[in-house]
């Protein structure tokens, strides 16, 4: 029987740990707490008799010649390499935990039955370092983890299993996405490349969508900077990476993911049963009627109608303007999961590729929009405007309303084009039976919009192109075209949108009711307030302008020309609307507002943060699809624009018709070139992924 020794001299084995590994060696010579050992591979080393593993044995009756005793030791290592294998280190763990705080491999081997002598104890000795999730080694005592730190330590070991294979497994295959993306686009089954194995493949395909979606984040950096290794350090790297892999369809909507804002109508299936209850009751409040024959203007793609509006003539020359407005607010569960998830998305966001609601379709476009013929829950602002455009009394009031009718911008053009042209509209015209309220209607706002600018507004008559897609995936073809100018109906109602804000915040002031303020606190000079449509004119105003902002209290709002602005025109497209909403019907139904000023805060701070996030998806995405548009049209076509401003390094130039800026270096340009020269101009470098496109070629037009 091998027996352990506690000193051990010339002729024992004995065991140590090198590079995190055991290595057995016999005992050549001992001088002073000094060995010298031979290995299996007939070396030999120098060791401190302190670095020993506390298992030695057995000793030899003689000191070996070192063929034999190499023999010893190969003979010795398989027997414990076997003899570990089989040792029950969980039922050791699982009878020692709770019982002592360390032992010795002796006690723990005694522990179960294993055999106590040397070859037994080092088997038990191997086993316990080799489970480092439950043991401590710390010499010549193993510390028993208790059960919270394994569960800690597994999970750390399991992670580090993973990421390792994933490293292992996942670089090489994003090294030939790469060259794929720079070849042919995308991976096909029959691309001669290693594929991952699939827990490998759901990691990193999960790990390329969160570095898609954040950039910036921390998560797994260090995993993705070794994953990454060697690749170029580009901004859109995983988005590439997941095109070329066939994850992401082509012109994917990145955006969407920055902003975790989930595109088309099933993201609210979670919350079903909140959107059922109000399916059922939402529409059924009681109030009482508003007979106005009420009629809704907007583009003919519009289904979320959430705003309307009657105009009457005053005796003394001014109007009487009823506007009524979709009334979630009425029926709304706030603090719910609804409200959460509809908080998070902020607002509606328009693209070329399609229309993402706020609220869930059946709301939002069917049971709360102003369709006409229906009965549906309104809060209706009652304004007087006097003749000079200043406004006048201001009544909200809670009621039912039925439309006469939905109108479009064109139909109602064409219904005051033929009455400045002294002819009959057509008959056909579903807008032609509302010539008088349309007549009216352009009356108040022209009135309302002078008195604005005599108070200071800026207003900027741009045109925006409207961006349309045909075909499908990577064959999609853009085109970028010009409606025809509605240039009575669209101030029309935009002047309407304006008053009633206005108006809203002038009564909530005058009542203590705290709402959300659009501001734009910037003192602007004189000569800037009007109506401006040259490109260079509205870029040096722009230049002036600062952003504006929503706060809770109220400032002035400079471009609006308006002491005080609360947006309240846009509940079922805008939650910071729909809080205004809840704010006004509380305060008419209970006397009191929803909430506090202090209580709008907070919710302010996620409002924000939800509309900066959707804002991105709305600048960035349709100006992804007008440069698609420019490179599909090839660098030899040239563009009719405008320079907006020039230094020494560069020229700016608008080209209104396709509604995008462009920048190119200043010696492309005539020494002539200034703020509203005409000029055409040719573009290349063409990157919407990059958001990048370069003049390359200019030319002054003749």
């Amino acid at each position: 029987m091998s027996a352990l020794v506690q000193y051990p001299s010339a002729g024992c084995v004995v065991e140590y740990l090198e590079g995190n590994a055991v290595q057995i060696a016999l005992v050549m010579e001992e001088s002073g707490g000094k060995l010298r050992l031979l290995l299996p591979n007939r070396r030999e080393t120098r060791l401190a008799s302190a670095r020993l593993l506390p298992w030695a044995g057995p000793a030899l009756p003689a000191l070996p010649g070192k063929d034999e005793g190499v023999r010893v030791l190969e003979a010795c290592r398989r027997k414990r390499e076997e003899a570990a294998d089989a040792v029950p280190v969980q039922d050791i763990w699982e009878m020692a935990q709770g019982e002592v705080p360390e032992a010795s491999a002796l006690w723990f081997a005694e522990l179960v039955g294993l055999p106590t002598d040397a070859d037994g104890v080092a088997a038990c000795g191997r086993a316990l370092l080799a489970c480092k999730s439950h043991f401590r080694f710390q010499p010549p005592l193993f510390q028993v983890f208790d059960a919270a730190t394994v569960e800690k330590r597994l999970h750390e070991q399991r992670e580090r299993e993973e990421r390792e294979s994933l490293i292992a497994g996942g670089a090489a295959f994003l090294r030939a996405l790469l060259d794929i993306a720079g070849k042919k686009g995308v991976l096909t089954p029959e691309d001669a490349v290693p594929r991952p194995a699939p827990e490998v493949a759901a990691r990193l395909r999960s790990l390329l969508f969160r570095r898609m979606a954040d950039p910036e984040t921390q998560e797994d950096e260090a995993l993705w900077r070794m994953l990454s290794k060697g690749l170029p350090d580009v901004p859109h790297l995983p988005y590439q990476l997941l095109a070329a892999w066939g994850e992401i369809p082509p012109h994917y909507n990145f955006w969407m993911d920055r902003a975790g804002y989930a595109p088309g109508d099933d993201w609210w299936h979670p919350f079903r049963d909140e959107v059922d209850r109000l399916l059922r009751d939402g529409a059924a409040a009681d109030l009482p009627s508003c007979d106005l024959p009420f009629v809704s203007i907007d583009s003919a793609s519009t289904r979320d109608v959430d705003d309307a509006f009657f105009v009457e003539q005053l005796p003394d020359g001014g109007w009487r303007l009823t506007l009524a407005l979709a009334c979630p607010a009425l029926c709304w569960p706030f603090g719910g999961a609804l409200d959460k998830a509809v908080l998070r998305r902020g607002t509606s966001i328009y693209l070329p590729e399609g229309d993402c609601h706020m609220l869930p379709e059946c709301l939002g476009t069917d049971l709360l929009s102003l369709r006409s013929g229906e009965a549906r829950p309104a809060l209706c602002i009652r304004v007087d405007v006097r003749p000079d455009g200043s406004l006048g009394d201001c009544a909200p009031l809670l009621a039912r309303v039925r439309l006469a009718a939905n109108l479009t911008y064109m139909d109602c053009q064409d219904v005051l084009d033929a009455e400045d042209e002294n002819r009959a509209p057509d008959a056909d015209n579903p807008a032609t039976p509302f010539a008088d309220q349309l007549r009216l209607g352009r009356a108040l706002a022209r009135a309302r919009q002078a008195a604005r600018i005599a108070d200071g507004a800026v207003v900027m008559d741009r045109p925006e192109p409207h961006v349309t897609l045909m075909g499908e995936g990577a064959d999609v073809r853009v085109y970028v075209t010009l409606d025809k100018p509605c240039p009575d109906t669209q101030p029309m109602v935009a002047e309407m949108m304006i008053l009633a804000s206005a108006s809203v915040a002038d009564w909530g002031a005058a009542h203590g009711l705290p709402l959300l303020h659009r501001t734009q606190d910037v003192a602007l000079p004189r000569e800037y307030a009007g109506v401006w449509s040259a490109p260079q004119d509205m870029t040096r105003i722009m230049r002036a302008l600062i952003p504006s902002s929503l706060e809770v209290q109220a400032r002035p709002h400079a471009a609006l020309g308006l002491a005080r602005y609360a947006p309240v025109t846009s509940p079922l497209r805008r939650y910071s609307d729909l809080v205004n909403e809840a704010q006004l019907t509380h305060m008419l139904l209970h006397g009191s507002p929803r909430w506090t000023e202090e209580e709008l805060q907070p919710l302010l701070t996620s409002i924000n943060v939800a509309l900066e996030a959707a804002g991105q998806v709305q600048r960035f995405r349709p100006r992804y699809w007008k440069l698609l548009y420019f490179r599909q049209q090839g660098d030899k076509v040239w563009w009719d624009g405008v320079i907006t401003e020039e230094n020494d390094a560069f020229v700016s130039v608008s080209l209104p018709e396709e509604g995008i800026f462009l920048r190119g270096r200043r010696r492309l340009f005539d020494e002539r070139a200034c703020p509203g020269m005409a000029v055409r101009v040719r573009v290349g470098k063409v990157n919407p992924l990059y958001n990048e496109i370069s003049i390359v070629e200019a030319v002054t037009s003749e």
